[in-house]
């Protein structure tokens, strides 16, 4: 059993929820999101799915395995997934305002234990990684992916592209959080004494005209309009006209034919110890 530490730094979520954010967090599936975990899903497992954003990921699960429990930070968050499950007539996810750093539910209490873009914010990725394992059963699976900022790549080059992603970076960081999550997970696994570990790696891109528009008015919105908007001019890292200029720049290169745009994600999944292996189940004849 692992110790949950009795105090954690508090951390701010750096996009918030402005609706810029939920729009492009609705694009999300478990296709497209969590392809890497698919293949390890069976149809009488529960699943914990931390971070449960608007939920589209969330209720893909759904219908995959046998109950889902959503985790959000509160309860305004927590009714975006509520509300798309019940749109969706899904009556097989429980919702519950939880903190990864210390979870509420028993040890061993989830076959599966999920998350997305979710350990770039939290203040201490290691101890949320000890609570995902502490509540897996022994031989369930914990599954992480997130962005990894430095390594976005580009083209058309854009001076003002640079001052976005330096000042994203900058950002997070002042919020608790780490923007290059995505090359970390690994070792975030191991220093959560968790060893039996299968690291990867996939992309999202952004290539053709209307994978363009879609990602570059997002963000272009959001570099306006949303949280972190607020935060870089409340502590004067940008001014209102340094982020109207990246967002022009987001716009002209959305409208760009040659624009590309491709994003890495790092991924682990770590399989907890104790469950007997395959061949040994077969030996018994279970």
């Amino acid at each position: 059993m692992h110790r949950r530490r009795k105090e954690m730094p508090v951390n701010t979520y750096t996009h918030g929820h402005h609706e810029s954010v939920l729009r492009s967090h609705r694009q999300r599936t478990a296709a497209n999101s969590a392809g890497y975990l698919l293949p390890h899903l069976e149809p009488a497992a529960t699943l914990l799915d931390i971070g449960a954003g608007p939920g589209t990921i969330t209720v893909d699960l759904a219908t995959r395995v046998a109950r889902v429990t959503a985790t959000e930070i509160g309860e305004p968050e927590l009714a975006l997934s509520r509300e798309l499950a019940t749109a969706r007539g899904i009556d097989t996810i429980e919702f519950s305002v939880q903190d990864v750093h210390r979870l509420t539910f028993a040890d061993d209490s989830f076959d599966i234990v999920h998350a997305h873009q979710v350990l770039q914010h939290v203040a201490d990725p290691v101890v949320a990684l000890r609570e995902m394992a502490r509540v897996t059963r022994p031989g369930g699976i914990v599954a992480a992916r997130d962005a990894d900022y430095a390594g976005f790549v580009w083209w058309p080059p854009l001076p003002e592209l640079d001052e976005w992603l330096r000042l994203y970076r900058t950002a997070a960081r002042a919020n608790g959080g780490e923007p290059d999550a995505g090359r970390r997970l690994l070792s975030w696994a191991h220093a959560a004494g968790l060893t039996d570990v299968t690291a990867g790696s996939s992309t999202w891109s952004y290539a053709t005209p209307e994978e363009r528009v879609e990602w570059g008015d997002m963000w272009a919105e959001r570099i306006t309009g949303s949280a972190l908007a607020r935060q870089l001019t409340d502590s004067g890292a940008a001014t209102t006209d340094d982020l109207t200029r990246i967002a022009r720049a987001w716009r002209s290169w959305a409208r760009d034919a040659d624009g590309w745009l491709s994003i890495p994600h790092g991924e682990i999944l770590i399989r907890i110890p104790g469950a007997r292996s395959d061949s040994e189940a077969a030996v018994s004849g279970r």
